[in-house]
């Protein structure tokens, strides 16, 4: 996965999946999964699978290893498997949203797991696919479902959504300062005709944010698809599931690694992982009560960014943000 803009993504690419996928924070992240996947019989869930660039690092150095790689994307799935065919035996694909982390080790027949890794936000595969919308650079239909199989499309919200409803999910989502304005043009404009492309959105958007905005503040569509993509692909809301289930199949010792692109993925994470490291003996009591320690310790010190270095290799590495946690051997 990478960030949330679809400036500079290129059209449709042909060529094998490891080519087209840089993954973020590779060497990172393998160095904070390394204590508990090392030398022995360990579990590895890639919760968001994508192109499976982390998945192939992470088999490749650790040949005991079984990967349970989960996406809702059934295309990202089937490319993940092409890329990984060589760990066939020793890979397990699941499509699903990664709030189900149990469902899916109770798929793949494994009880707990050492590893699991979040790296959060919109694939380079979707903002590399014309047909599926995500990016505001070019002319595709208004769908921005991760699953296009099932659900309402960016469209369906455009056309349906009322203009309070629209205004709260620009603002809240996209922290959107032109709001108002922008979900009261779209109420205006779908009376003469439904939303179904996006450089329909993208036009009414250079026509209702003020050029000194745009001068400053990035592209007038960013925070508008950004709002759009959340809400289409109930993404916060399901991250808000998903980090507590996956923190509790964790195995002692196991660690947990989280890639989040903007400001909303990183506070729900840094809120669900705070609960996590804290004692649970009452505050007035002088002593640590047997059981009731820290179920985690983190793994950084606040949240840990790409160096210059990664970011001139990897633009797309460039907005995110890594926490880290491991779950204590004493735990409950």
């Amino acid at each position: 996965m990478d960030g949330t803009s679809g400036d500079g993504a290129t059209p449709r690419d042909e060529r094998a999946p490891g080519d087209r996928h840089t993954p973020v924070l590779l060497e990172r992240v393998s160095e904070l999964f390394d204590p508990a996947l090392r030398d022995r019989d360990a579990v590895y869930v890639d919760a968001t699978l994508g192109m499976g660039g982390h998945a192939a690092a992470l088999l490749a150095a650790h040949p005991r290893l079984t990967v349970v790689g989960m996406d809702r994307d059934p295309q990202a799935l089937e490319l993940a498997g092409r890329r990984l065919t060589a760990y066939a035996d020793r890979l397990h694909r699941v499509h699903t949203v990664y709030d189900d982390v149990a469902g899916a080790l109770e798929q793949a027949g494994v009880p707990a797991a050492d590893g699991i890794l979040f790296d959060l936000g919109v694939s380079s595969l979707q903002l590399d696919e014309d047909a599926r919308g995500f990016s505001y650079s070019r002319d595709a239909d208004l769908d921005m479902r991760m699953d296009p199989t099932t659900g309402p499309t960016a469209a369906d919200v455009l056309n349906s959504y009322t203009a309070g409803e629209l205004r709260r999910i620009l603002r809240e989502y996209g922290e959107e300062r032109f709001a108002g304005p922008i979900a009261n043009a779209i109420v205006r404009t779908r009376e003469k005709r439904p939303f179904t492309r996006s450089t329909e959105l993208v036009e009414l958007l250079y026509g209702v944010v003020p050029a000194a905005s745009r001068r400053t503040g990035g592209h007038p569509a960013k925070r508008t698809f950004q709002a759009l993509r959340i809400e289409v692909n109930r993404e916060l809301e399901v991250l808000r599931d998903a980090l507590p289930a996956a923190l509790d199949a964790l195995a002692p010792g196991g660690r947990i690694v989280v890639l989040s692109y903007h400001s909303l993925e990183d506070r729900i994470t840094k809120r669900v992982l705070a609960e996590r490291v804290r004692s649970r003996t009452p505050v007035d009591l002088p002593v640590e009560l047997p059981g009731h320690g820290p179920e985690f310790r983190l793994l950084s010190r606040g949240s840990e960014q790409a160096s210059d270095s990664e970011i001139a290799r990897n633009p797309r590495a460039a907005p995110v943000r890594l926490r880290a946690a491991e779950r204590v051997e004493d735990g409950p």
